[in-house]
């Protein structure tokens, strides 16, 4: 066991609004084994409450630094960590000049490798504790990423990426080295060897993974369905209404769906642990199938603003009642950083609904990247299992120590800072790697 003394940022549980945050100046945080063995929060809140109840844990004191949550990135692409920054004129674009070349590459072992080792040192760099992450249409991207992600404790969701037509042969899924399977037989097959190989296994969990709608065929799809119904346990993944043209392509592939979310609903890919990135451009009748269904959005900011996708719809999330999470998107996404990312979640509010006046505060900001995307993952403690994402007793103990002085505009902000609303937004506008002195995950990385 062990204790920190330090600020604490958590945020309360069951109380409206939700993405209210408790703030101990001086607090302590004490963490140690549950009868699993998995390092949890014993205890948390002031240390002049807590200091004569744990006389004999070893204390680690960390005076001007704030202990806050690990970060949840819902949704990220492993093997785009390469072409991050690469200009296109949109979506449809950047996937064939720069994805699709660099993802055939890690059909190579060793490749994958070296890139999963760069992609999880990156990650806990920058503060991410849990991440729900694509990798390729290899089994070998998928060996790497599980494999390095169990050597470092991440928690990380992933899976074999399904794409058997509309995209050059090198990055569709592989056919039965035998000649006895075709593509999509092999894909479906693979992805079930995949999941009784990895899911449960420590921090690790499977995500079915069909890339969006125009890279499957329906028998993909439909064999996709079948596997979530059988594993119902497993996430997943997808995207869905990002671009324009991608919705007006998916809608001739799929005309007799309602829409292009609604045919994820028709070959049973959409319920608890459904995770779709982007949701921009939807109607009431889909963000009502969000709600119905149980299935989540990743709202991915710095992308939709980078490849002018579009802005998110907060208020018509909220009025109909869907929950989401903030993710980074790399590498259409312009940063690991979630700060970076809440910044631009904050323009996207601003900016893009300015009708509505809208201006998410710095807790919900925070709130979405920690307890509120945990809650959307399904990873807040509702199935026996440890909650992520916070630091409330029981939770696992994943977090972060920040330096508020780590820059020096940053030291000049954040003592000028009046307000727990103040803090959080000087670190959201000015903060970056820097600003992560520590990221805890049972040990410090």
């Amino acid at each position: 066991m062990k204790a920190y003394r330090a600020a604490i940022l958590r945020f309360a549980p069951d109380c409206e609004p939700r993405h209210s945050a408790i703030f101990e100046e001086d607090g302590l945080l004490v963490v140690g084994p549950d009868a699993h063995g998995t390092q949890v929060v014993q205890a948390v809140g002031p240390y002049r409450d807590l200091k004569d109840q744990w006389p004999d844990v070893a204390l680690e004191h960390l005076p001007g630094r704030i202990i806050a949550p690990g970060f949840v990135d819902m949704h990220i692409h492993f093997p785009q960590t390469d072409i991050i920054g690469s200009p296109a004129d949109g979506l449809l674009p950047w996937l064939k000049y720069y994805t699709f070349p660099e993802e055939k590459r890690f059909e190579a072992p060793d490749y994958s490798a070296q890139a999963a080792a760069f992609f999880i040192a990156e990650l806990l760099r920058n503060g991410v504790t849990t991440a729900l992450a694509f990798a390729t249409s290899h089994s070998e991207s998928v060996q790497a990423l599980f494999t390095e992600a169990h050597a470092r404790q991440l928690r990380l969701i992933t899976g074999l990426c399904l794409m058997d037509r509309n995209a050059p042969v090198e990055v569709r899924n592989r056919a039965g080295a035998d000649g006895s399977r075709n593509v999509t037989e092999q894909s479906l097959m693979d992805t079930e060897a995949l999941i009784k190989q990895w899911h449960g296994k420590g921090r690790l969990g499977y995500a079915i993974t069909p890339r969006f709608a125009p890279s499957c065929s329906e028998a993909q799809l439909r064999g996709a369905g079948e596997l979530a119904a059988k594993y119902p346990e497993v996430w997943i993944q997808s995207h869905v209404a990002e671009n324009k043209d991608e919705i007006k392509w998916a809608r001739e592939l799929f005309p007799d769906s309602r829409s292009y979310l609604a045919t994820y609903a028709d070959f049973g890919l959409m319920r608890e642990r459904a995770v779709y990135a982007h949701c921009i451009h939807f109607d009431d009748e889909d963000r009502a199938l969000m709600r119905d269904t149980g299935a989540v959005a990743a709202i991915s900011p710095t992308s939709n603003l980078f490849l002018g996708s579009g802005f998110f719809d907060y208020a018509g999330a909220d009025r109909v009642g869907f929950r989401y999470g903030l993710a980074s998107d790399v590498g259409g996404g312009t940063s690991f950083s979630p700060f970076h990312t809440m910044l631009a979640a904050y323009y996207v509010g601003r900016e893009g609904q300015t009708k509505l006046g809208l201006s998410l505060s710095p807790q919900h900001l925070w709130w979405q990247h920690t307890a509120g995307a945990a809650q959307a993952l399904g990873l807040d403690g509702q199935r026996g299992r440890p909650a992520v994402g916070n630091l409330l007793p029981g939770c696992e103990a994943d977090f972060v120590v920040l330096n508020p002085k780590a820059t020096p505009l940053l030291a000049r902000r954040t003592a000028h800072a009046n307000s727990l609303d103040e803090l959080l937004f000087a670190m959201i506008v000015l903060g970056d790697d820097r600003l992560i002195e520590k990221t805890v995950i049972s040990q410090a990385f």
